[in-house]
């Protein structure tokens, strides 16, 4: 059967998972068609299999859950491919991306330059290829990064970072203001490319789980329970609905100290320094509450493959007394007429804005976006109350409300899982490693983390494929700030609370 005919059939049956094999000259319209059908576009991944680089192009719709993978087969010796940026802004990204890492080069890219390796980083040299070699020397004379000027009468520019005071990861936010109004910003990231993604390379699966965990601090739920997922898809592992209903307790959590954390977070950044305290005190009782459920402040642990493992479950009068807190907390906010002047009409994204970047999560939501794997690639069955909430102005407000309202469908949600009868300990069958490759998803706090994983001969673990949602919403930022004024860049920039760590893999 044709390529094409395959792709017909697909979008006409919409299986729940599918691979589909695609020719180089076949990739530009495969993608046309795909996102012609609603199908978002996920993940870019390649792979180094000895005279061959392996493309997946990962497109994600829902509900119901459904999965596409086109896989391209390129030569090593020398990987081209046409170029998809002008079909998907994300995708020119992860071209940028696969092209430092692989040397894959896209053919048509409309600006081809590098973006995980900086310029100190030996050109030819490109670090995720087997034959790569010892890392050459650094560049130390490099020339310093090309910034696009901006010119015009009492126009200055503002370096800000990549150091910054306290335990902020570091980023290069470059400012072209005229006045106090910010005309332009670019941000600069990846100055600690650790490379994760190599590291999972021939690990066992403890030490992967364990590595999966730390990738993005606050999210160790949400990359552990993609990870995981990915794996069991992979080996064919089934996972019952009670283990399913212990690892959406966790996820959930670890949503609600994040979110309190943010919402007082906003209110420090406009001056309001009683609200953050109060949401400090919060967050304390809930990381206090996650230590009790899994023996790590962080909610480390809980997850494993097959199965989750819990100590306890949080009480329905927990939980009842945490939402009169947080209801508290929020009213001091809402009350407080310099805290809502500050955040209405400051740092808007439009919607057409968060849907041609591809933006997730809390940002994407308060845009007027609606996608939440929750709902689209679900893995627990959800109670009726359930619903995702959205904003339509996407300013700082917006992203403010949009997190105290998910603070409450959280605290319903849990309420509502803990009240479901069964064990806290459950473990599945002894994992069989085996040959294969799988996706997992999982609605973290920020947006969907996805992981795709790769099984080669003998079982090794030979790839993982790593997706935080900041990879898609860190160049919403600089849209967001045009025509902002300085001061309010702090807040801006806290009401997206992109990661760093989750981003520089």
């Amino acid at each position: 059967m044709s390529h094409e005919l395959n792709m017909t059939r697909l979008l006409s049956e919409r299986p729940r998972r599918a691979v589909l094999e695609c020719g180089s000259d076949e990739l530009i319209e495969s993608v046309a068609r795909l996102l012609e059908a609603g199908f978002r576009l996920a993940l870019v991944g390649a792979r180094h299999d000895e005279a061959v680089i392996e493309i997946v192009y990962l497109f994600v719709d829902g509900p119901p859950d459904q999965r596409i993978e086109l896989r391209v087969l390129l030569d090593a010796r020398q990987p081209r491919i046409p170029s998809i940026a002008h079909l998907n802004y994300s995708a020119s990204r992860f071209e940028r991306e696969m092209y430092d890492l692989f040397g894959v080069q896209p053919i048509g890219h409309p600006q081809l330059r590098r973006l995980v390796l900086h310029q100190h980083w030996p050109r030819g040299w490109h670090p995720m290829r087997h034959d790569a070699g010892p890392q050459p020397s650094m560049n130390a004379d490099a020339d310093a990064f090309p910034f696009a000027p901006v010119e015009g009468p009492g126009i200055y520019e503002i370096p800000v970072g990549p150091v910054h005071a306290g335990v902020i990861e570091p980023g290069h936010f470059r400012f072209w203001v005229l006045g106090e109004t910010i005309v332009r910003m670019k941000a600069r990231l990846w100055f600690v490319h650790k490379g994760i993604e190599r590291l999972f390379e021939g690990r066992d699966l403890d030490f992967a789980l364990n590595l999966a965990e730390k990738i993005s601090g606050d999210s160790a739920v949400s990359h552990s329970l993609a990870f995981v997922q990915a794996v069991e898809e992979a080996l064919g592992v089934e996972v019952g609905p009670r283990a399913n209903e212990l690892r959406a307790v966790l996820l959930e959590l670890e949503r609600l100290y994040n979110h309190v954390a943010d919402v007082g977070a906003l209110c420090n950044d406009v001056g309001f320094g009683l609200a953050n305290a109060r949401a400090l005190t919060l967050r304390e009782r809930l990381l206090t509450l996650n230590d009790s459920v899994t023996g790590h402040r962080l909610l480390r642990g809980g997850v494993h493959y097959g199965g989750a493992t819990l100590r306890t479950l949080p009480t329905r009068e927990e939980l009842e007394d945490i939402a009169t807190q947080f209801h508290e907390l929020v009213a001091l906010a809402r009350s407080n007429s310099i805290v809502m002047d500050r955040f209405t009409g400051t740092g808007v994204l439009t919607i057409d804005q968060a849907r041609d970047l591809g933006v997730l999560g809390v940002v994407a939501r308060a845009s007027g976006l609606h996608d939440d794997a929750r709902v689209s690639q679900p893995f627990v069955e959800l109670p009726a109350s359930f619903h995702r909430v959205t904003r339509d102005v996407g300013d700082v407000l917006s992203r403010f409300e949009v997190r105290c309202d998910e603070v409450d469908v959280s605290l319903r949600l849990l309420a509502d899982l803990v009240s479901r009868e069964g064990p806290l300990d459950v473990r599945g069958d002894e994992v069989e490693i085996r040959e294969g490759h799988g996706t997992g998803i999982a609605e973290g706090w920020r947006g969907a983390v996805v992981h795709r994983v790769h099984f080669g001969p003998g079982g090794i673990l030979s790839r993982v494929k790593i997706v935080d949602p900041s990879f898609f919403a860190w160049p919403a930022l600089p849209l967001a700030l045009s025509d902002t004024i300085v001061p309010d860049f702090p807040l801006v920039n806290k009401s997206f609370n992109l990661s760093y760590a989750g981003n520089d893999l």
